[in-house]
């Protein structure tokens, strides 16, 4: 490199944009694909991307396996072998040039291509991108490209056999791919094979951009310092220019090129930058870069990267306590709220550009600035990414391991070696990625779950060093070597049968559910940042209907069973529902009841991690969304309805939260200020009883600090009837409503709930009403919307507008279900 040039002038831009462009050109290979089993003979069409249980769908040879209890009819189809073909044509123009490289972005996961009837490459991985040059191989204006996928059993009996030692979870851990597909305690078992990724051809002369990572170097209020490391590959030695559009702003770099492949580093410097934020605490501003790489007075390749700048780090310091954990964005400590990210669909290709807008959206409306995406799915695609950083959505990404103990032979290794560079590097550029973790529960499966059981010394030795060759060794220099973003080493940092893990570390706490602990032991047990813990609930009514294939609630039909893959699930659900809530004596009152006791805990569990600020400075549930229709931990279901946990945690999750508690007969309230201002206002607190009469009141002036959580409010209720009344406070815009009983315990009147409801540009306006308290009002319909608010409290004569967006034309069936006129029993 030798100088920079700063061009401002708008000649300049219009003649960099008025060159002739002799790019790489791409030609994608999704069309035309054909399919069948390695057994069979005919041939039938197939779609690219997808996968087997897809294309057997299409032609109806299967049922479909989200539906009754058609997955366990469909299990023969990952015990065969099966193979895709398509023919390509290649134009003069294509085959004259220097280098044509067929690339594969995705094969699950076991394949071997064939061009024109000769074998070519073996595959191995699923996460991996592989390439063939087309220049080394015969090939002609038409070719046939075949891919043979072969069964996965096929090479993990042969590993397993192979292996010293017999290891913990089963034969998936010998085959890198989406870990979830060979079933998990809220998915199904759907072991894909198949193009699950594009395919396509990219075709040059001499130049091309290999990659390009905007590397931050320091980052100030004044001045953001870069430095863009570019990978370029060229036929031989020569001269060019490099063209960087910064927003409007040009770059012209003169670059001395070497032959082959080469890193050329940039530096770039930015004055007053405009810093990348999450949305709860500004905004996620992206710079646009363009990259133009110039040469003979032609553009010879181009490409756009959207950049958030940001310093994002863990921070792991020893304290009086422990070891914090928490996560600074640009010089200040953030509240990390949100859920655990699983896969959306079994079957990824039917995963749309929508799906991930709506989802994504969903987060942003819910008040959640973070994900965890879980380690036993994918690593997800780039519209992911791309749409976290426009959201201002921070990713914890872990590496593709969960639950298992992993193999340590070299092939293995430099499998997974390859698949951390690749993906590392691929996501680098992205301002959401906040960490890196090696895996999901391994480390605490090996020390806590009786994995060592029955081995020897040297054989748990042996398993232990191969663990952190991976996780000790190979992810962390991967990471380090290729990215600026931090690595930890495993989630949870301790068991939940350690002492030190709520001390120290991330935790999972799975006390409540898996050992059936009381809801109360959230409030007992706060770890440094919780990032897994949850509850089940059953789906939505639509949910439902689709397993049972039927228009009515039935929950104890085979259909419904064999869509909790919890083998404890239905029975846990009725003991905690035992202790807070009536029974309901009917399916459709009891699915209702399950999406109360699902928010009821996880979000008494929020308000504890919160009003433990900064002790505690995460928590992230378990889980936000399904890959199939489930009765399962989620949020938000398979069809993209909210529960009532996602409807309660939006707001938990706001900036500022009201947050009471009853210790013996005090009741405490605190608020929590996750913004980075000091904010003074009235705190308003009256007890009433439930039908609008006020028992008690007071108010107090107070200045709630910047990032902060503090008990503002204390007083005595021992001549309060607790099954009566309700505490409401108010502070600033927020307002929140405790009860001083169990659900079960409160005498709640039986009345109605007037409404209206009008037509609005964007679906209907619904205005509700009643002369006494409701609590956990539920609103439903059979037409396909959103409710902006739901399983909300009404106040006694309180007027209540809420907004249903939908494209139907009208609202005939609204439906109201409160905890009030419930038919239960104890």
């Amino acid at each position: 490199m030798r100088n920079i040039f700063f061009y401002l002038s708008i000649l300049f831009l219009f003649g960099c944009n008025t060159l002739e462009k002799e790019v790489p050109l791409k030609i994608t290979l999704n069309d035309n694909w054909q399919f069948k089993g390695i057994d069979t003979l005919e041939w039938k069409t197939a779609v690219v991307p997808g996968n087997i249980f897809t294309d057997l769908l299409d032609h109806k040879i299967i049922e479909d396996p989200f539906i009754k209890n058609n997955e366990e009819k469909v299990q023969w189809v990952s015990d065969k072998s099966w193979e895709y073909k398509t023919t390509f044509k290649l134009s003069d123009e294509v085959l004259k040039k220097k280098n044509i490289v067929l690339n594969f972005n995705g094969l699950d996961t076991y394949a071997k291509i064939y061009i024109n009837g000769k074998h070519q490459l073996n595959t191995d991985n699923a996460f991996n991108k592989y390439a063939i040059s087309l220049k080394e191989i015969p090939i002609n204006t038409t070719n046939e490209l075949k891919i043979i996928f072969e069964k996965t059993s096929v090479f993990e009996n042969s590993a397993k056999l192979n292996s010293k030692y017999n290891l913990p979870e089963d034969k998936r851990i010998y085959t890198r791919k989406a870990q979830f597909q060979y079933g998990w305690d809220w998915g199904p078992k759907l072991n894909t094979a198949g193009i699950w990724k594009g395919i396509y051809i990219n075709a040059w002369d001499d130049l091309k951009f290999d990659d390009i990572f905007i590397k931050q170097k320091k980052i100030t209020e004044k001045k953001a310092l870069l430095s863009v490391e570019i990978i370029i590959e060229s036929a031989s030695d020569r001269d060019v220019n490099l063209f960087t559009k910064i927003n409007r702003e040009i770059i012209s770099s003169n670059i001395s090129l070497k032959k082959g492949k080469h890193t050329y580093k940039i530096p770039i410097e930015i004055s007053n930058p405009k810093l990348w934020w999450t949305h709860n605490l500004g905004d996620p501003y992206l710079y646009h870069f363009k990259f133009q790489l110039i040469a003979d007075g032609q553009i010879k390749d181009e490409k756009y990267i959207k950049k958030g700048l940001r310093t994002i780090k863990l921070v792991t310091e020893k304290d009086s306590i422990g070891e914090s954990f928490y996560f600074e964005l640009n010089g200040k400590p953030v509240y990390a709220k949100g859920a655990n990210y699983i896969p959306q669909n079994s079957f990824q290709n039917k995963v749309t550009d929508t799906h991930y807008e709506k989802l994504l959206t969903d987060v942003v409306k819910s008040n959640m600035n973070m994900l965890r995406v879980w380690g036993g799915g994918i690593y997800e695609t780039d519209q992911f990414y791309d749409l976290c950083d426009e959201k201002g959505i921070l990713i914890w990404q872990d590496f593709m391991f969960a639950c298992a103990m992993y193999p340590g032979d070299i092939e293995f290794l430099k499998n997974v070696q390859k698949e951390a560079e690749q993906q590392v590097k691929r996501l680098r550029n992205h301002a959401s990625i906040a960490l890196w973790c090696g895996n999901n529960e391994n480390s605490e499966g090996w020390k806590l779950w009786g994995w060592q059981r029955n081995r020897s010394e040297k054989e748990k030795q042996e398993i232990w060093k191969d663990y952190l060759v991976v996780f000790d060794t190979i992810l962390p220099n991967t990471v380090s070597k290729f990215s600026d973003t931090n690595y930890w080493e495993t989630s949870p940092k301790y068991g939940r049968g350690n002492k030190k893990y709520q001390t120290e570390g991330d935790a999972h706490d799975w006390w409540v559910w898996h050992n059936a602990a009381p809801f109360e032991y959230f409030e007992e047990r706060v770890p440094r940042f919780m990032s897994e813990f949850g509850f089940q609930s059953f789906p939505s009514y639509e949910t439902l209907k689709y397993i049972n294939q039927n228009n009515s609630i039935n929950l104890k039909t085979n259909a419904v069973k064999s869509h909790q893959k919890h083998d404890r699930g239905f029975q846990l659900m009725e003991d905690y529902m035992k202790r807070n809530y009536k029974i309901p004596t009917n399916d459709e009152d009891y699915v209702y009841v399950s999406q109360l006791l699902q928010a009821k805990g996880v979000v008494m569990g929020i308000e504890a991690h919160r009003r433990a600020k900064p002790t505690n400075m995460g928590t992230l549930f378990w889980q936000l969304n399904d890959c199939w229709p489930a009765i399962s931990w989620s949020s938000i279901d398979y069809f993209g309805n909210w529960k009532a946990l996602q409807y309660k945690a939006k707001n938990a999750f706001e900036n500022v939260l009201i947050s009471s508690i009853l210790e013996n007969s005090t009741v405490k309230t605190f608020v929590v200020n996750d913004t980075f201002d000091n904010i003074n206002g009235a705190l308003k607190l009256k007890i009433v009883d439930f039908y609008g009469n006020e028992i008690w009141s007071n108010y107090k002036s107070i200045e709630v600090l910047k990032n902060s959580s503090k008990a503002y409010f204390s007083f005595e209720i021992d001549t309060i009837d607790k099954k009566a009344t309700v505490l409401i406070t108010e502070f600033k815009n927020e307002k929140s409503y405790f009860y001083f009983a169990k659900p079960k315990d409160l005498e709640l009147p039986k009345e109605e709930i007037k409404k209206e409801i009008s037509k609005t540009k964007n679906g209907f306006l619904i205005t509700l009403k009643s002369t006494v308290m409701q609590k956990d009002v539920f609103l439903y319909t059979e037409e396909k919307g959103h409710f902006n608010e739901n399983f909300l409290d009404l106040e006694p004569n309180e007027t209540k507008t809420i907004l249903f967006e939908t494209s139907a034309k009208s609202l005939t069936d609204l439906n109201i279900k409160t905890l009030n006129t419930m038919n239960a029993t104890y």
